[in-house]
């Protein structure tokens, strides 16, 4: 079994500056993984308070240099003969106010792989705690996903619908999980979009880590809702800002993911379609 991590940053992520694309290169080559996406950030809202905090408005990399540097580190893999591929991605953060922005960004440049999210929404970052302020977990959760769908369905032009659950993550509510359950009418929409339209479902280890007390589980439910559906693209990915976690958990999750039926693992190359047995 060969996976890809598909989600991954570097020094060029304005929160990856522990995490050389050299370094997590060579780390995935250790792992055992076939290759690794180096899909760093790119939010053009940023919310007021964060901005003020970290000054820096937007949450933009210099493609050119990471793809530059992408090229040297695989030229250096090459000549050493190591069996590895690095592919050059972005994490475009989906926002109603940047709609204009994104589209002139996406079209001006060239990826292997786009990483469709939301993390910023109603003014606030789910990560300092704000956006759950005067919402019960319900509705935390279910705005939350509602606002991925209507996202993803104006932007198109994406491979990976990523992290679905980043909003469970640093919830306060005891309820730690996001479960088809409980939100069924909106996964239904959402998985019948990525299987129409050929996107991947992204499994992102990093939600299933413990914070806080707290740690989400992956709901087979969802899962199996997309096979229903004709969804059969698994993208796995590490969302790592640092070496050590390139990889985290994947072959766990992998197995998981096989034994409900599925076949394949995906990644994208030059934005094309690449699925490997599991």
């Amino acid at each position: 079994m060969v996976l890809f991590d598909n989600h991954n940053h570097s020094q060029f992520s304005f929160d990856g500056k522990r995490a050389s694309v050299e370094a997590g290169a060579r780390s995935a080559l250790e792992k055992g993984l076939g290759g690794l996406c180096f899909t760093d950030h790119c939010d053009f809202y940023v919310p007021p308070m964060k901005a003020a905090y970290e000054n820096l408005v937007p949450e933009e990399f210099d493609v050119a240099l990471q793809q530059k540097e992408i090229d040297r580190v695989q030229a250096l893999f090459d000549a050493e003969g190591a069996d590895m591929k690095i592919l050059k991605g972005i994490e475009i953060g989906m926002h109603e106010d940047c709609h204009e922005r994104i589209r002139e960004h996406m079209g001006t440049h060239a990826f292997d792989q786009v990483i469709a999210s939301v993390h910023y929404l109603d003014g606030t970052d789910p990560f300092y705690g704000g956006y759950y302020e005067g919402k019960d977990w319900n509705t935390a959760y279910g705005h939350y996903l509602e606002t991925i769908y209507r996202e993803m369905t104006w932007l198109g032009d994406f491979d990976i619908m990523g992290h679905y659950d980043y909003v469970a993550r640093y919830a306060p509510y005891p309820q730690a999980s996001i479960l088809y359950k409980d939100f069924s009418d909106i996964f239904d929409e959402m998985l019948r979009y990525l299987a129409q339209e050929g996107k991947a479902l992204e499994i992102n280890t990093k939600s299933y880590k413990e914070y806080h007390g707290r740690t989400p589980v992956l709901d087979k439910d969802i899962l199996m809702r997309y096979r229903e559906l004709g969804g059969e693209i698994i993208s796995f990915g590490s969302d790592s800002h640092d070496p050590g976690r390139v990889g985290d958990g994947f072959d766990r999750h992998a197995a998981f993911v096989k034994s409900l039926g599925f076949r394949w693992s995906a990644h994208f190359e030059k934005r094309r379609l690449v699925q490997l047995p599991l």
